[in-house]
Parts: C-alpha cells; sequence; structure tokens
C-alpha cells in the first residue's frame, strides 16, 4: 500500500472542489430534463439563459457571463443558430460587433425550460430553512464578489 504524501490535499475538504463537483452535480441534474425534452447541452443552455435575460449581447459578453471559453462558445453558437434558436446580426455602426439574440422558437424553449429549472432550484434549497437560504444566498455573492478582487 502506497503511503499518503504528508501534507497532501484533502480534495474532498478543499472548497473550489468541492464547489466544482457541487456545481456539476446540479448542472448535470437539470440538464437532464431539458437535455431529454430539448436537445439542449449545458452550455447551449447556459448561452440561452443569458440572453433571455440580457438579449442583444455580443459573444464576448456571452463569454464573460458565463465563462465559457470563446471557440466552445462559438460551436455551440453555431449549433443554436442551426436549431433556429439563436440569432445573430451585426451591430450597426461596428459590423465587427454581433448581436446575440434568441428566435422566436428559442424563446418558446427558454420559457418552457425557466420554470424547470426554478423548481429544480426550490427542491434542491428545500434542505435549508427560509434563514438558511437567505444567509447562504448571501455567503456566495460574498464570496463570488472576494473571489473576483483575489490575486491568484
Amino acid at each position: 500500500m502506497t503511503k499518503k504524501i504528508h501534507g497532501a490535499l484533502t480534495l474532498e475538504r478543499f472548497l473550489p472542489y468541492r464547489l466544482s463537483i457541487l456545481s456539476n452535480k446540479v448542472s448535470a441534474d437539470i440538464a437532464r430534463s431539458y437535455h431529454d425534452r430539448f436537445g439542449l447541452s449545458i452550455m447551449e443552455w447556459r448561452i440561452m439563459a443569458v440572453l433571455g435575460e440580457y438579449p442583444g449581447l455580443s459573444a464576448d459578453e456571452v463569454s464573460t457571463k458565463t465563462q465559457i471559453e470563446k471557440s466552445v462558445l462559438s460551436r455551440a453558437i453555431n449549433v443554436l443558430r442551426q436549431r433556429n434558436l439563436l440569432d445573430r446580426s451585426f451591430h450597426l455602426t461596428d459590423r465587427r460587433r454581433s448581436i446575440l439574440t434568441l428566435t422566436a422558437t428559442g424563446i418558446q424553449v427558454y420559457k418552457e425550460i425557466v420554470p424547470m429549472a426554478y423548481q429544480y432550484e426550490q427542491q434542491l434549497l428545500t434542505c435549508f430553512s427560509k434563514h438558511e437560504k437567505l444567509q447562504f444566498s448571501e455567503l456566495i455573492d460574498k464570496l463570488y464578489e472576494h473571489a473576483e478582487d483575489l490575486e491568484v
């Protein structure tokens, strides 16, 4: 049997790892419901979700909001365009800047998925009291803001 390295990282207690694993699990759970019904990947839904809230963003802005790498984002945008869920036009004065919006079909799909997403969120949070839900949300916000300020 190999000995554990002295001072080894306890991955299961390491916050970035735990957040990543939790995020992957939650994303995969909710993705099953919209993938089966609409054939969307997690990335495709994230793009649609951002554009549902912020119509008319550029691909760069969507990349920033979703934290999806630009080359991966570009492929997902092309899939959504081919499926007539997303439209791309160009800025009137800056032809290099594309504007992304959901199509009528995309909006309909978005409107069907949003209640499913909220229902999953509510089920997920049933393990918390009302006070804990509020506190958890505040702590997530605080951690997010602090992470933005950190330099590694």
